[in-house]
């Protein structure tokens, strides 16, 4: 297994460990998808969707760029979501364009589509023509 695989897979399991589906309160459920990011400076960072009966809650991606945020950093290099059904799936979105905003070079995210082939896709291919670039300049 090379290096690219290993860290797809560190990536995986360590979404899947904070995953665990569960009921927070009658209003709230969490961890139905979870995800992790690999950041530039070599770190991990995960994070779970929190849905909630007003709509204020967030997803997993967001959750984990929260976490890394937190903690100081804001490049990824790496994204993973991992479905209830253990499949992986690209952001939605509302998570595209927030990361878009994130960097500069967000478009270079790479993001995780099929676990076994190890299929990805950069972000800016999933947001061609983004709003913002000039914004960076």
């Amino acid at each position: 297994m090379n290096m690219k695989e290993n860290i797809w897979n560190e990536l995986y399991s360590a979404a899947v460990k904070v995953q665990n589906g569960r009921t927070v309160s009658p209003f709230i459920e969490a961890g139905g998808v979870a995800a992790a990011l690999l950041t530039k400076k070599g770190n991990i960072y995960v994070g779970v969707c929190i849905d909630t009966a007003c709509s204020l809650g967030m997803c997993a991606e967001r959750n984990a760029i929260a976490n890394m945020i937190t903690n100081g950093e804001s490049q990824i290099e790496k994204l993973v979501a991992v479905m209830p059904d253990g499949s992986v799936a690209s952001p939605c979105g509302a998570c595209r364009e927030y990361i878009m905003q994130l960097d500069k070079e967000s478009g270079d995210i790479e993001i995780l589509l099929d676990l076994e082939t190890k299929k990805t896709i950069r972000l800016k291919e999933l947001v061609p023509d983004w709003w913002g670039t000039s914004r960076f300049e």
